[in-house]
């Protein structure tokens, strides 16, 4: 017995058996009822999604000479006997990609000219009739505009936007739309049923996810794996057949990433990859869940899921246990992974450097002590998270970091949000005092303002700067007065926002040492006494300058009128000489002896 594919034995033959054409099926069938037939259609969509079944179906229908009251053919009379069979005169199919030439156009030209023997209508089916030439579609306007009465033109293509708008002006346009994943598993689910097969839901899911929305390949697919598991189609012979990645990977990525576990996920990527998976692959299988558990997080967006019903139980339950900042900057994070993944030279680094940078999301920043004026910019500790009594491998200088009096020195992200969580007024977009503007820092996910905490935050800052209207200028009078008697504590967090927000509103004469004051870090050292570390005597001598109105400003601003400032230049480390060829030699000669004998041996010269 010949054997048959599935995509060609279960092909539809009436209108009520095609998958996931609703609405289009239900206007042909309605064209067909009322006998309102345009003189030509245009089937556009996907491969795969029943275009070139639906022109032969509704081909059938219109010759049908006892259709049904539903507009389907009857399949019993002369006509639709004859078209099954494959003897009609009255239906022709073209292959536009191999007759796409004017001689071929005029060739169906001339066929249109003869009626039809039984049935009412001769209908022409052009496939992929985006392959003709742009002289072959010049050829057929015309009679594509006019044709005979008794003639009906129905073109398919997958490739909507290459064929001319003039043709396109002259058809009636119906958009096929992709198989969902679901409609597509149901149908699988049939096939399987009538073929005796057996099958697990989650297997037919992936081959559905595979097929990318075209039912034919889905049924090739299909295919292939009940070949492949001789009749009983499970999850794990699916995923080996198909050379898939198991979706537990990616869940299990995603649970060692919310936990900071760099190195089992380092373990889990080594595993992939040496099973013969690409790491692109694996960066963009990883983003299309994490979309999918960003989805699976609101009861709105969980049907934009294209999955099966237990993976869709699976993604609610992690969404429930995965915060929502840590998928929005790992999506962002993979994303651009992927766009430099093509142009990357160490593709797997670049792999590995993405994920450990997820790791850090929901990590907390490592503290650090500031040096010669600058905030600290360091990694994470990746690979072990550091506990809250100092180890013997710290440095005494971190353990001994600052006195127990002092107020805690935050790093920028931390003031940042301290700014947005006390209500304390910044400027949209004012830079930090690493010179960034205030978004949390990688580790730690920053908390959204609201437009009334946004409006109300612009108002306080309008209230307080409204007064004096002050800019930092060297003896500015407005700064004298505004101070008065006032001896209000302040923190180090409002310190330092001040203290950006005065570099901020310097006069563009003085940009270049407002540039250097935003990489400063003034510190309290014994309130209100503040004291700032400048990396350089001339810099100093700069900032020494305006320190009057710096003072003054900060006054004002920290409502204390006893605030001093104290410029400290910062210790610099020694440099080394550098020694030419020359002297390396004779230092070398002078530590060991037998250098100089050698060359005196050899009678070598330095060049």
């Amino acid at each position: 017995m010949e054997y048959i594919v599935s995509a060609r034995k279960y092909r539809p033959m009436t209108f009520d058996t095609v998958v996931g054409q609703q609405a289009l099926t239900t206007t042909l069938k309605n064209a067909v009822k009322s006998g309102k037939l345009a003189h030509a259609y245009l089937f556009c969509g996907p491969r795969g999604v029943g275009k070139t079944t639906c022109a032969r179906i509704f081909a059938k229908a219109i010759n049908c000479q006892n259709p049904t009251p539903e507009g389907e053919a009857c399949g019993e009379c002369e006509s639709c006997q004859a078209f099954n069979e494959q003897r009609s005169l009255n239906i022709f199919e073209l292959d536009a990609a191999s007759n796409n030439s004017v001689e071929h156009i005029k060739t169906l030209m001339e066929q249109t000219r003869i009626p039809p023997q039984v049935g009412l209508y001769k209908v022409f089916i052009i496939d992929e009739v985006h392959m003709l030439s742009t002289q072959a579609f010049n050829a057929f306007l015309k009679t594509l505009e006019e044709p005979p009465a008794h003639v009906i033109f129905i073109l398919a293509t997958t490739e909507k936007h290459k064929i001319l708008p003039t043709i396109l002006s002259r058809c009636q346009i119906y958009d096929f739309e992709r198989m969902t994943v679901q409609n597509t598993i149901d149908h699988l689910k049939r096939v399987a049923e009538k073929e005796g097969i057996q099958y697990e839901e989650q297997a037919l899911a992936v081959i559905a996810e595979k097929a990318d929305g075209g039912m034919r390949d889905a049924l090739s697919i299909f295919d292939q794996a009940a070949s492949f598991c001789q009749g009983n189609i499970t999850y794990q012979k699916v995923i080996e057949d198909l050379n898939v990645l198991d979706a537990e990977n990616y869940f299990r990525m995603v649970e060692l990433a919310v936990q900071n576990k760099v190195a089992d996920m380092m373990v889990l990527l080594n595993g992939i990859i040496d099973k013969g998976f690409d790491g692109g692959l694996l960066i963009q299988g990883l983003a299309r869940h994490v979309r999918n558990v960003l989805m699976a997080k609101d009861a709105q967006t969980l049907p934009l899921l294209e999955v099966s019903e237990q993976q869709r139980q699976r993604y609610q339950q992690q969404a429930q246990q995965t915060p929502t900042p840590f998928l929005y900057q790992a999506l962002r994070l993979m994303n651009q992974c992927d766009i430099n993944y093509r142009q990357s030279s160490n593709k797997r680094l670049l792999v590995e450097l993405t994920l450990i940078e997820v790791a850090q999301i929901t990590q907390p920043d490592d503290s650090a002590k500031p040096g010669s004026g600058r905030k600290p910019r360091r990694l994470k500790n990746l690979f072990k998270l550091l506990t809250a009594q100092p180890t013997a491998a710290q440095p005494t200088a971190a353990r001994q970091q600052k006195p127990a009096a002092q107020p805690e020195v935050k790093s920028a992200p931390q003031v940042a949000a301290a700014a947005r969580n006390t209500g304390t007024p910044t400027a949209a977009g004012t830079p930090t005092a690493a010179g960034a503007p205030t978004t949390a820092g990688a580790g730690t996910p920053a908390k959204p303002l609201s437009l009334k905490g946004i409006t109300s935050s612009w108002s306080n800052l309008r209230r307080q700067t409204q007064p004096s209207k002050m800019n930092i200028l060297p003896g500015t009078p407005g700064a004298q007065q505004a101070t008065g008697n006032e001896q209000q504590q302040f923190k180090q967090e409002e310190l330092e926002l001040q203290w950006m927000s005065m570099c901020n509103r310097m006069p563009q004469r003085l940009s270049g040492i407002a540039a250097r004051m935003k990489n400063m870090n003034p510190v309290i050292t014994q309130l209100p006494m503040v004291e700032v570390i400048v990396p350089n005597e001339i810099i100093r001598d700069e900032v020494e300058a305006i320190k009057g109105s710096i003072v003054k400003t900060l006054q004002m601003y920290l409502h204390n009128s006893a605030i001093s400032l104290t410029l400290k230049v910062a210790e610099q480390a020694p440099h080394e000489k550098m020694l030419t060829r020359r002297e390396q030699f004779e230092l070398l000669a002078q530590q060991n002896t037998s250098v100089e004998k050698l060359r005196e041996a050899f009678d070598l010269e330095l060049a």
